[in-house]
């Protein structure tokens, strides 16, 4: 049981290998759908989602924290299905996600300039020069993106466990590549490495029930552990919110609020 998380440069051949690698293996192939889902659950529109995901953070979106807020809803959608196994995500993001989980798969597609301006000018109907631009543009957007909020270059190679120039290698060859990867040992779930995940879900379904709050809030997990960390000292809101959401997301054994007074709550003590 595995998972494959593809990312690529706008106009790569990404998706069209996304789902010729999970029809081949078997697996469940997601992308924006993830999006719908997240719009859906936490009543935020679609399109909002997409631009978060898309568009360098502007001033504003920094002082409000909006972009966290929707980031933190598409990395829960993410998470639950990653978490399933045997799946296949492409679309940008999925890799920060996951960087430490062993048995996830992660694949970067890289092509040639020539072929990306070609399909944006077969695509889009435009001219040569408006195709420059347009994937300059886009290329830039994701660079802020990935800078702003982890610190990290999208194309740098260290992220990735593969990475498949098409314009050299060709779909097919990029697919069977891909597919024989997957079946080696090393990309196979452990206790340890779902374990990890499972702390990884859980963490983002906390945060994502907290955002509004805090925006600002980081949470993670271990077995059960829930650490909420804020810049600043807990309010009674996000103390109540914490308390009531600890007694209806399965997983949660205890937790506590750090960076602040220390708080401790176990959540067995709590439905007494």
């Amino acid at each position: 049981m595995s998972v494959i998380t593809i990312s690529r440069g706008s106009y790569s051949h990404g998706a069209e290998i996304a789902e010729e690698v999970a029809q081949r293996l078997g697996y469940t192939c997601i992308s924006r759908d993830i999006l719908i889902e997240a719009s859906k659950e936490f009543n935020i529109p679609e399109i909002k989602l997409l631009h978060a995901i898309h568009d360098a953070p502007s001033m504003l979106d920094r002082f409000l924290f909006r972009k966290e807020k929707y980031i933190a809803y598409i990395q829960t959608a993410v998470l639950r299905h990653l978490r399933k196994d045997n799946v296949v995500y492409h679309g940008f993001a999925g890799h920060f996600f996951v960087k430490e989980i062993a048995h996830v798969l992660k694949v970067r597609i890289v092509a040639d300039l020539e072929e990306r301006i070609r399909l944006v000018m077969e695509r889009n109907h435009i001219s040569r020069e408006e195709a420059i631009k347009n994937i300059h543009k886009i290329d830039e957007q994701r660079r802020k993106w990935s800078r702003q909020f982890y610190g990290i270059e999208t194309s740098d190679p260290r992220l990735y466990d593969l990475v498949i120039n098409i314009g050299q290698t060709g779909l097919d060859d990029a697919v069977d590549i891909i597919c024989h990867k997957i079946g080696l040992s090393h990309f196979q779930a452990t206790p340890e490495s779902k374990q990890a995940l499972d702390d990884l879900c859980l963490a983002a379904e906390v945060k994502s029930k907290l955002v509004d709050l805090k925006p600002d809030i980081q949470v993670t997990s271990q077995k059960g552990m829930v650490r909420v960390m804020a810049s600043a000292s807990v309010t009674q809101k996000l103390e109540l919110k914490m308390r009531k959401i600890s007694e209806t997301i399965p997983g949660i054994n205890n937790y506590y609020f750090d960076a602040m007074p220390l708080k401790a709550y176990s959540a067995n003590q709590l439905q007494r």
